[in-house]
């Protein structure tokens, strides 16, 4: 699988793409994915150096 995050929301799960936001299995309200996508697109950096080092933490969420 390529670079992803996790999100759970409710009753819903899914795996996003780090690279562009694409639901790569599972889903997630439109509305709520939305807020995932610009989450994920001011965090990028950080989401990659994650992955690529498995160092892994809390990152803050939107406000």
């Amino acid at each position: 699988m390529p670079p992803h995050f996790k999100v759970k929301y409710a009753e819903f799960e899914a795996n996003i793409r780090i690279s562009n936001g694409e639901i790569l299995d599972g889903d997630l309200p439109v509305s709520k994915l939305k807020l995932v996508r610009a989450w994920a697109e001011i965090h990028k950096e950080e989401l990659l150096f994650m992955w690529n080092t498995k160092e892994f933490h809390k990152i803050n969420p939107l406000r």
